[in-house]
């Protein structure tokens, strides 16, 4: 039986899928300003490679984001728009699409109706084919904001989908054809990625406000094994299918 059917669970494992047909249009839902790079770059970058359209939907600020105890931190969460608009140029080239900042305070997330409210007004305009974000069922996660923004995202794909859900939006229902959840304990579906880890790591290289805090690369030895450890987590991932490379989800089609 499918996920959102009534009733008792199915116990079988999942049956893993491989690379779908790229969508039309992309959008990718973060907590923060370089979640969406490392969840799923390289499946955006090569989306965008095949013409895919590629928006992000950014949920907080960023302003947390740093070691250093007196920084400034409107002018550090200005810095992390920048530094997510250069990446997402980064990943789709001449596809990218909208970078939209929903601007909640770094840390202080939460999955409300007026969040979600918002969510699903960003799905509506977008209309995109395919939705990706954090897996909110990740188990043993600590960070709220990487919680609530999965969240958001399921939750505002059941809002905009329903004509009945926020009619104040003045705008069209839209019913994605999938969802896609990284860093999911559970994954159901495999993008090979082979040929696009540059693309991730290039993209993610933008992120230079998080070099510190994020990607423990303070000097050009460490930004060398940063990188060297997505290419062998990707690789990783890649293995078991006979793929060079890949980034794995927990695929939703029922939607």
């Amino acid at each position: 039986m499918a996920a959102n059917e009534p009733g008792q669970p199915d116990v079988s494992r999942p049956t893993m899928s491989f690379n779908r047909e790229v969508p039309a249009s992309a959008l990718a839902i973060g907590a923060h300003p370089d979640d969406v790079e490392f969840g799923c770059g390289a499946t955006l970058a090569k989306w965008a490679a095949q013409g895919c359209i590629v928006h992000h939907l950014v949920c907080t600020d960023g302003s947390k984001g740093t070691w250093d105890v007196d920084a400034d931190v409107v002018a550090l969460a200005r810095r992390r728009q920048d530094e997510q608009r250069e990446a997402a140029k980064r990943l789709a080239g001449d596809r990218a699409g909208a970078v939209v900042f929903l601007g909640h305070v770094d840390g202080e997330l939460d999955s409300s109706i007026t969040v979600r409210s918002a969510v699903a007004q960003v799905i509506r305009e977008l209309r995109p084919q395919v939705v990706l974000g954090h897996d909110p069922w990740k188990r043993y996660r600590l960070h709220p904001d990487h919680r609530h923004a999965g969240l958001l995202a399921c939750e505002a794909i059941v809002a905009a989908r329903d004509p009945h859900f926020f009619k104040e939006h003045r705008l069209t229902h839209h019913r994605p054809d999938a969802l896609l959840l990284w860093e999911a304990d559970d994954a159901n579906h495999v993008e090979d990625v082979t040929g696009f880890v540059s693309l991730k790591i290039h993209a993610l290289e933008a992120h230079v406000s998080q070099f510190e805090s994020t990607m423990k690369a303070t000097d050009e030895s460490q930004i060398i094994e940063f990188r060297g450890r997505i290419e062998r987590r990707l690789a990783g991932l890649g293995a078991p299918y006979g793929f060079g490379a890949a980034e794995v989800f927990a695929q939703i089609t029922d939607l």
